[in-house]
Formats: structure tokens, sequence, C-alpha cells
């Protein structure tokens, strides 16, 4: 059997991020990988210059094609940008059966608004409740509850608590955007289930696509059979990993991608680089941020 995931998000035109790190991380994790095209952004490592949505019908016709004749296993959902787009992904899953992974893409790595403002109501309305897991950052998770930027981690097992009561089935908050000497994810599997994955934080500028990257991942272990907290704990190391490599990349002149292939062709460990790469970027600590 050939697994088979599927992404709903935005084109990269820098290739780091979204449709573009969805189907490379697929590829890398042995999976499959089909698409459907929501938005076109004229994007780099130094941010998005334009965003140009694709038509409602079009996000329809796409999403038919697959699945009226690709088995597919998993869907990994990002960057929506517009009520109208999040309302026909949520008609074209209602034929669908299989665990689907949204990966709320509100704000890219660059700062960039990728959700407008309206459209947040809708995604969890009408998205929110449909799908097996949510995976916000800090931010994003704040503007979803209403509530203050987490700062400890009760507040992000409080923000966990209230996306499901508003009805989200499962809730993974990424810590990427914290402070600490560790980037903490927070899992919530139900009410009275809360998993830990802790990682010591990275010092690297190639951070872009690292939201894209974990969600891309889950769904390619959903895709594989995995239960959860198993595709969860897998992607977790995949990306660290995919992190730490993408260190030794030199992809543009600002936020460069992570190595999604460091198992199949890994970059020169080049000290200087890396320590280049690092000053350019203020010595940002990366963790899992959208892309």
């Amino acid at each position: 059997m050939t697994a088979i995931a599927l992404t709903i998000a935005g084109s990269d035109s820098g290739g780091g991020a979204g449709i573009q790190a969805d189907l490379k991380t697929f590829s890398a994790l042995g999976v499959y990988g089909a698409s459907v095209l929501t938005a076109i952004t004229a994007q780099s490592t130094l941010g998005v210059s334009a965003v140009e949505d694709v038509s409602a019908s079009m996000i329809d016709a796409q999403m038919k094609a697959v699945l009226s004749d690709l088995d597919v296993n998993a869907i990994k959902i990002g960057m929506l940008s517009r009520e109208d787009t999040i309302r026909t992904v949520a008609d074209g899953l209602q034929q669908y059966a299989g665990p689907v992974v949204l990966d709320p893409v509100m704000v890219a790595t660059s700062g960039d608004r990728l959700l407008r403002d309206d459209a947040v109501a809708a995604l969890k309305s009408l998205l929110m409740p449909r799908v097996t897991l949510i995976t916000p950052n800090l931010f994003e998770a704040a503007i979803l509850t209403g509530l203050p930027v987490a700062e400890t981690h009760a507040d992000v097992v409080w923000q966990a608590e209230q996306l499901r009561i508003e009805g989200a089935a499962a809730v993974l908050i990424k810590g990427g955007h914290g402070g600490g000497i560790d980037c903490v994810d927070v899992l919530l599997t139900d009410r009275n289930t809360f998993h830990e994955f802790r990682y010591p934080r990275l010092q690297t500028i190639n951070d872009h696509g690292t939201g894209c990257t974990l969600s891309a991942a889950i769904a390619a272990q959903l895709a594989h059979g995995h239960d959860l907290l198993t595709s969860v704990a897998i992607a977790k190391d995949y990306l660290h990993e995919a992190l730490a490599a993408g260190r030794f990349l030199a992809v543009g002149h600002g936020h460069g991608p992570v190595h999604h292939f460091f198992a199949q062709w890994p970059a020169p460990r080049d000290l200087s680089l890396q320590t280049d790469r690092v000053s350019m970027g203020s010595k940002e600590q990366a963790g899992t941020k959208a892309g």
C-alpha cells in the first residue's frame, strides 16, 4: 500500500514553506504527496511581497479531482487566508473520513499576516471541530482564544483547554516563540491527557517553514497509520533534525529553510557558515514557527 497525504495550502515561491515545504516533507518521510493550492505568494527568505488567492471554484475542483481518484490517508491544511476559502475547504471535507491536521497559518516567520481578521471566526466554527489536530503557535493560540500570548506553562495548558472546549479534538501548542533554553510543545489529546515535547532551542535563522514542516510531518505519520501521539513524537524528532541540519544551508539572504532532506543529502557542515548565518539573524532562537 502506498501512503498518500494531501496538502491544502498556499504556495511559497521561495520554496521554504507552504505547499513546497509540505511536499518536501512528505517525500522525505516516504509518503506520496498531492496538493490543493489555495493561494499564490510572492515570497522569499526576506518576506512576503504579494499574495493572490485562488478562486473558491478552483479550490473545490482541485479537492474533488484528488479525493475522487486518490486514496488519501491523511490531509494537512495550511494557509487559507479568507473566509470563502475556509468554507470551500470545509465543504470539501464532508465526504472525507480520514485524519486531518490543521496548521492555522496566520503569520509567516517573517511577520507577514497570512490570515484575514474576518476569517478567524470561520476557521474556528467551520474547520476546527472537523479536524483531528490543530497546531497553533503561541501567537496563533492567543488569537484563537482571545487571550494574551501565553508566558507560562500554565497559560499554554489553559489555552489548549479553551480550544478543546471550543471544539478542537486535539491541540498541539508550539513553543518555538517562547523563551528558555528548551523549546517545549504541549499536546492535549483529551480533557485530562497532556504530553510535553521538549528539545534544546537552536540558534539559527534558517527557520522558515517550521510550522508547515511539523504539521506536514504529523500528517505523513498519520498517513503511515500511526496513532496521533506517535505521529507527533516522530514528527517532532524529524523537525528538530531538519532545523539542526538547516543551520548549514546557504539559501537566500534572510530566514532560510530547514533542511527537509537531511537524511538523503547532508549539507556541508561548514562551521564558519553556521556562525555567519546565526549572526545575520541576531542570534534568533528557532523553534516550531509557522512558515
